[in-house]
């Protein structure tokens, strides 16, 4: 059975200076406390699963694509995909009964796509014949999808677009125009533009910041009063929930532990902030918003933030507590 405890168990030491190398992991991991030289952690989930933050799964295809592909793949559509197939799981395990396969790893690749990716069209970075299980491991899995990705977007010696290629990679070729992987792609395009590096409801690029610690994930816009146009920030879930909604949260067991853990008290709920003082939801707040309260106030009414209602339902973001202290995630 695999399992993995720190990412020095799953990554090889160049790809871990890599990884330190890039500004915005960094700063990440030295704010969840971990030390150059010492073995980092990796994130779980409330279930124990391992997973990558965004930081790091941006990182991880940014490193691919450069070292490997020469940047003809867009890292946005890796960490996009990664999403919508494993939730940036390392050990996400899928089988299909149709197809008699077993998916695996953050892109959820079949041992058998690996292997045929590696004998006919030499992709032969990661040797994984004889040996499926290095295929949970981050860059190794990153990479053969990549390569899948490169592959489909030539497929039969034609130039194919983004819809092909995403619809292709959820249901094969011929299924890349079929109805059955459409709503595939509609999720896809709803999770690519609510990636950090795409356009926020404020306006302008959110390239990553080297000084941000974390990576926002279900990122809250910031209304404007027709009155006076002053900004308004909704910091407090009350101001978001009704009472209703918020009664529901706090009987969530695993929401109650998140919140009691991170020192939130009843009728003073904190939304998780970045380093720009946007709120976005947790992991945990996520999946207990999609589960119950339904009567969310949105005085806004426009298309933003309905827009931020529907990928909600794609995307998810985590805190992580370590020593006593909350870092947002």
């Amino acid at each position: 059975m695999v399992s993995f405890k720190y990412w020095d168990d799953c990554v090889d030491p160049q790809d871990m200076e890599a990884m330190w190398r890039r500004p915005e992991v960094n700063t990440e991991w030295l704010d969840a406390g971990e030390t150059i030289g010492q073995k980092v952690h990796l994130s779980r989930d409330p279930d124990g699963q391992n997973y990558l933050t965004q930081t790091e799964m941006r990182a991880v295809a940014d490193i691919i694509v450069g070292r490997h592909f020469d940047s003809q793949i867009d890292p946005d559509m890796l960490c996009a995909l990664a999403e919508l197939e494993s939730d940036r799981q390392l050990l996400a395990m899928r089988y299909d009964r149709k197809t008699k396969q077993t998916t695996v790893g953050i892109m959820q690749i079949s041992p058998k796509t690996a292997e045929w990716l590696v004998s006919e069209l030499g992709y032969r970075s990661y040797e994984v014949e004889g040996n499926p299980d290095l295929l949970y491991r981050p860059f190794v899995n990153i990479y053969f999808g990549a390569a899948y990705l490169k592959y489909l977007a030539n497929f039969d010696q034609i130039k194919r677009n983004e819809e092909f290629v995403v619809r292709a990679y959820k249901g094969g070729t011929k299924k890349a125009t079929h109805k059955s992987t459409l709503p595939y792609w509609n999720r896809y395009l709803l999770v690519n533009e609510s990636l950090p590096t795409r356009k926020f409801a404020g306006g302008g690029n959110a390239p990553i910041d080297a000084s941000v610690s974390t990576s926002p994930v279900s990122t809250m816009p910031v209304s404007t009063s027709p009155v006076s146009n002053t900004v308004v920030s909704h910091t407090q879930w009350e101001s978001r929930a009704s009472p209703e909604d918020m009664e529901d949260m706090w009987n969530h067991p695993d929401v109650l532990k998140e919140w009691t853990k991170s020192g939130e008290k009843q009728g003073q709920v904190r939304f998780s902030l970045d380093a720009k003082q946007r709120p976005y939801l947790s992991r945990v707040e996520l999946k207990a918003y999609l589960a119950g309260p339904k009567n969310v106030d949105t005085p806004e009414n426009g298309p933003l933030w309905q827009k931020f209602e529907r990928a909600l339902s794609d995307y998810e973001g985590t805190r992580r507590d370590r020593g006593g202290s909350c870092t947002i995630l």
